[in-house]
């Protein structure tokens, strides 16, 4: 499918989840930024479900970047140990605060480069923070959901998430960035999973 058709395939994709979802509500409960970027940090090869039963008692112990930061390690590891990889993850949520809190004034940074720099922190969490909460169309959340449907689509043909990422930001227009991975995503949950299944039933099709 040469890029022409790719971006009309993305047009009618669009349309068609906009019929389905007019409006989207993101995965990860959250009722701040910083909630938010640890929730999605913990996501990483864990579920939503799974992050979302954890982080009740998580953030009831540390719901703000000064109570992580110094917060005890084997502690934190205990209330995130079943989102798996706790090890590492309970390191970078913590360091992620504490440079939230030595570094940006305690507050969640706004922009791409500045959420970078924190621990645990790549382009995918980057974009879920900027777009799902400070209304940023930086670019587009590429998770393991966006990966397999964007294939599954005619979308991409690459398997890297920063370069599905660059095939994606040419074919969906700006405005669009955010509300089209959440979308793609709740499609995925509801009729296309990642089980073997018939393509075909699945309202947007497979690769035409």
């Amino acid at each position: 499918m040469n890029k022409s058709k790719r971006k009309k395939r993305a047009s009618d994709i669009i349309v068609q989840l906009r019929k389905r979802y007019p409006s989207v509500s993101p995965p990860l409960n959250h009722s701040s930024a910083f909630e938010l970027l640890i929730a999605v940090i913990l996501s990483a090869q864990c579920t939503d479900a799974r992050v979302n039963l954890v982080t009740p008692e998580l953030f009831n112990y540390y719901n703000t970047p000064e109570k992580l930061a110094y917060a005890d390690l084997n502690h934190v590891k205990e209330l995130i140990r079943s989102t798996g990889f706790y090890n590492n993850k309970s390191k970078n949520i913590v360091g992620a605060a504490r440079k939230i809190v030595e570094e940006f004034d305690g507050k969640v940074p706004d922009t791409m480069g500045d959420l970078l720099t924190l621990p645990g922190v790549a382009r995918k969490t980057a974009n879920v923070v900027l777009g799902q909460w400070f209304g940023t169309q930086e670019g587009i959340a590429v998770d393991t959901h966006i990966i397999r449907l964007s294939q599954l689509l005619g979308l991409t043909n690459h398997s890297d998430p920063k370069k599905i990422e660059q095939d994606l930001i040419e074919l969906v227009p700006q405005e669009d960035w955010t509300y089209f991975s959440l979308a793609l995503i709740m499609y995925g949950r509801e009729f296309c999973p990642s089980k073997k299944h018939d393509y075909t039933q699945c309202f947007l099709g497979g690769h035409e």
